[in-house]
């Protein structure tokens, strides 16, 4: 007879480092719940997993009328290292969308990131860095005139 074994491992296909997401609508407006948790591991679950949906402009633009970046801002003072790191890296990648462009200029995002100019962690001035380099090609108050 056959007897049932339960393994203490998790299945290969399952990251634990990974919030589960929501379908459909409901998946930003979840992760945006999950920004504001006060527990630590939630907020970098969160983070890990918007920066897998940020990189479809449709969420991009979701999530900045959702108001992510104003959680975002936030976030970017965070004690923890880790938080920081990917909030930068989201940041980072929302900025390669001219939507998300858009959105760092609406939500004065540039003055919120110059705050981590002097941060210990290496990567998070990195991704800084990378955002303000696609900020900077941004013609961003050229005013051209139609004849």
């Amino acid at each position: 007879m056959a007897h049932a074994r339960i393994s203490a491992k998790l299945p290969p296909d399952i990251d634990p480092t990974k919030a589960p997401i929501a379908f459909g609508e409901r998946a930003l407006p979840k992760l945006n719940e999950e920004l504001q948790s006060p527990e630590l591991l939630t907020r970098q679950r969160a983070l890990m997993a918007l920066c897998d949906l940020v990189h479809d402009p449709e969420n991009v633009y979701q999530a900045i009328k959702l108001g992510f970046l104003d959680n975002l801002k936030y976030l970017l003072l965070d004690q923890d290292s880790t938080v920081r790191e990917k909030t930068t890296e989201v940041l980072y990648i929302m900025a390669t969308h001219n939507v998300g462009r858009d959105g760092f200029i609406e939500n004065r995002i540039i003055p919120a990131l110059s705050q981590l100019l002097n941060d210990p962690v290496d990567i998070c001035r990195r991704n800084m860095h990378r955002a303000f380099e696609i900020m900077a090609e941004l013609p961003a108050g050229l005013h051209r005139s139609v004849t």
